[in-house]
Order: C-alpha cells, then structure tokens, then sequence
C-alpha cells in the first residue's frame, strides 16, 4: 500500500516538474519549443510527458491552466477586501518569481491562433468573476458592462505587455527577465493605480453623453461577442 502511495505521488511530483518546465522552455524559446527539450530540463523521458498528458495539445492546456491559475490566485488575493493592501505589497516585492508566467503570457500571445485567443477569452472571463467578488467585497465599483470592462482591462494589459522588447526576441534569457520584469512594473504601477483609482476625467459629461445616445439608439442592448 505504502509503495503504491509512493508511486502514485511521483507521479504527481513529475508530472509539476514537467508542467514546470515546459512554462520556462515556452516561455525562453516560444510556443513551439521541441518537447525533448522539456524533457531535458525536467529531467524526463520524452516518453514520460506523454504519458502523462497524451499530446503536445495537452501539455500546453495543462501549462494554460496551470497559469491562469495563478493570475486568478494573484488577482483575487490584491482585490479581496481583507489583507488586500498587504498582499499587493508581497507582490511587488516578489515579482521577479513570476518572470515565468509572464513570459509564457508573451508567448502565448506572441504565438496567436485560436489557443492564444482561448487563452485571452479564460483571462477574460476570470477577469469577470474576480472583479465580481471584488464588487462583493466593497473594494471595486459595479459595471454596467462586466464582461466588456474586464475584456478592456485585460487587452489592454496584454497589450501593453506584448509591446515591450521581450516579447520580439527569438530567445528569453529567463535570468534577465526578472530585472526587466521588476523596471516594468515600477513604470506602470504608480500610473495604473492612479487611473483605477483616480479618474482621469474631473466630470461624467462624455459618459452621460455616450449612455444618452446608447439609450436612443436601436442597436443599445447589443453586446460585443468573444473573438
């Protein structure tokens, strides 16, 4: 019984690694990075990776999975009402741990293709229900339009991230990427809390405007579908 529990344990135990590895090979070499190179890293067979998550396609759906998780985790936790200032503040200061997951983002959306845009449409929709909690809590205004707020919010972060130098590069040198991580988030953070919190515009003019011609027209209740 007991070897059994062991075995089924390493198997989890390698099954992390792989996954692991195969975040920091994408996110170093792209998207098509070959799995034999994964396999090196994590210390595998290239038989092993298959056997634990079939194909290439589900390696990459558990690396996905595996990420969105964690920006969920992390997004939850800074817009939760209790402990929220704190845990944005341990953020900040560990941010250059998550160099791996932002540089599988880059590549992901580097890559395009319909994964990229499932994997942007699950950001979107988490987006939508940790801004709801947050509402909830008391720490986010309501929307009149959730979805398209957080499909907004998240664009436009991903945007601004797949502009940056890394994400035109061949090759990610995963060592340096936490310096460049830690002077991207020191540029946009002041600016980004600022405009969350901080409206850009002194009065609602142009958005009573908007809503008051919304209202009039015949198309006013049409919603924008996922890409």
């Amino acid at each position: 019984m007991g070897s059994a529990r062991r075995g089924h344990l390493d198997d989890l135990t390698a099954r992390a690694r792989i996954r692991d590895a195969t975040i920091r090979r994408f996110a170093a070499d792209g998207m098509s990075a070959p799995l034999r190179a994964v396999a090196a890293d994590a210390g595998v067979s290239a038989g092993l990776i298959l056997h634990h998550f079939g194909s290439r396609a589900g390696l990459r759906e558990a690396c996905d999975d595996h990420v969105l998780a964690q920006i969920r985790e992390n997004k939850s936790s800074v817009l939760g009402a209790a402990g929220s200032s704190a845990a944005f503040l341990t953020q900040l200061a560990q941010v250059e741990g998550y160099a791996p997951v932002v540089g599988y983002v880059l590549r992901c959306l580097q890559s395009g293709g319909p994964l990229a845009a499932r994997f942007v449409n699950h950001l979107v929709d988490d987006a939508v229900e940790y801004l709801r909690q947050a509402e909830k809590a008391g720490t986010v205004r309501p929307s009149r339009d959730p979805e398209a707020r957080a499909r907004l919010m998240a664009e436009q972060a991903l945007g601004a991230l797949l502009l940056q130098l890394p994400a035109r590069q061949d090759h990610l040198d995963l060592d340096e990427l936490p310096a460049w991580l830690r002077g991207y988030f020191e540029r946009i953070v002041l600016p980004t809390l600022e405009l969350y919190t901080e409206p850009l515009l002194t009065d609602s003019t142009l958005l009573d405007a908007y809503l008051s011609a919304r209202s009039a027209s015949p198309d006013a209740g049409a919603t924008t579908p996922h890409t």
